[in-house]
């Protein structure tokens, strides 16, 4: 159990003297790293505190030695990082229920990566098979950066959506009026890193290569949470079937979804949807119907690739979506909601070109 201890003053949040003083607090995933990286050069925020649980004392360069003169990570001193003006949490949801809750406590603004805040408490036991241990909480605000940037900008706690929910949402939410309820397949892809550092048998490259895998059907937790944002930033489409799968790639991930289209919708209306949804988004690039996004295209940006193209055969849509798991699908995401929270420019720190070939 991580104790508060009384905190020292902080400055008031968006004060311009010197750079915002942030924490990541589980840096020693590869969520958590990407955000050190992201973060090391950012104009406007400094990392004073880099915490880890059990790696704390290791050097940072020992686990990810592409971060070098980081020194070691800290220990998790809850004390040290209420203090701060914003922490980051790369942690597994468990460690979100106690820190979330005497951060907020402190008044310590939290962007969450972790699973802890982003399904509603009424749906969590369904998709999490626990009841949730903060049920009166003040509701987190779902960090879709597109879709909620107005909430993300009071926020007090973020909740940064999952790397599946994150394409198939930014695909969908357009286009949401056309789609018919009880329709809509999602078949994604990601790459091992989205997994986590765990040494997982099936992770290991000898199992993995040259191989796919599916995973999680039909109960994996982002359905709910897929379902949940359809709810509640467009429309209720009613159940969606989600089905992940792992790909032999480090970093990436693909989402197709198909749906019915509504009686009537012609091929112009789902693009015409798409573009005027993303046109002033920096972050986010509709394609040609018929041009489908490259995962390599967004690897290593905080960038997303959008298509659809409508098959009037049998009235269904396939919305492709591409993102990098560990960019806009996690770090990049955060870092976002993070300069949307501080006022700052939202894409100070991060880009939507990727690294390719």
């Amino acid at each position: 159990m991580y104790v508060l201890a009384p905190t020292r003053p902080r400055r008031t949040r968006g004060t311009p003297i010197g750079k915002h003083q942030v924490g990541i607090v589980g840096a020693s995933g590869y969520g958590g790293a990407e955000l050190l990286r992201l973060l090391a050069n950012h104009p406007e925020m400094d990392v004073a505190v880099v915490a880890a649980n059990r790696h704390a004392g290791q050097p940072v360069a020992e686990r990810f030695p592409n971060l070098q003169g980081f020194g070691d990570f800290a220990p998790i001193d809850v004390d040290r990082i209420a203090s701060l003006d914003m922490v980051f949490l790369a942690t597994p949801h468990e460690a979100a229920f106690e820190l979330v809750p005497q951060l907020r406590a402190a008044g310590t603004p939290v962007v969450d990566l972790s699973a802890a805040y982003r399904t509603p408490v009424d749906s969590f036991v369904t998709w999490h098979g626990v009841e949730h241990p903060d049920p009166d909480h003040a509701p987190a605000v779902y960090g879709l950066t597109e879709w909620t940037r107005q909430a993300v900008a009071s926020a007090t706690v973020v909740a940064n959506p999952g790397c599946y929910p994150t394409a198939t949402l930014l695909g969908m939410l357009p286009l949401v009026e056309l789609l018919a309820p009880g329709s809509v397949v999602v078949d994604a892809k990601s790459g091992t890193s989205g997994a986590g550092r765990a040494a997982a048998d099936h992770l290991h490259h000898p199992h993995l290569d040259g191989s796919i895998v599916a995973y999680g059907a039909p109960a994996h937790r982002h359905t709910g949470e897929i379902e949940a944002g359809l709810e509640q930033l467009g429309r209720d489409l009613g159940p969606v079937s989600f089905t992940p799968h792992l790909l032999p790639v480090a970093r990436g991930l693909l989402a197709t979804v198909h749906a019915e289209l509504e009686d009537g919708v012609e091929a112009g209306a789902v693009q015409d949807a798409l573009v005027a949804s993303y046109a002033h988004e920096q972050f986010v690039t509709v394609l040609d119907p018929g041009t489908f996004p490259h995962t390599k295209a967004v690897s290593g940006s905080n960038g997303c690739q959008v298509s659809a193209v409508v098959d009037p055969r049998t009235n269904r849509v396939v919305i492709t979506s591409v993102i990098d798991n560990l960019g806009k699908g996690a770090a990049g995401q955060a870092l976002q909601n993070a300069n949307v929270m501080f006022g700052l420019s939202e894409g100070l720190g991060l880009s939507s070109i990727g690294v390719h070939p």
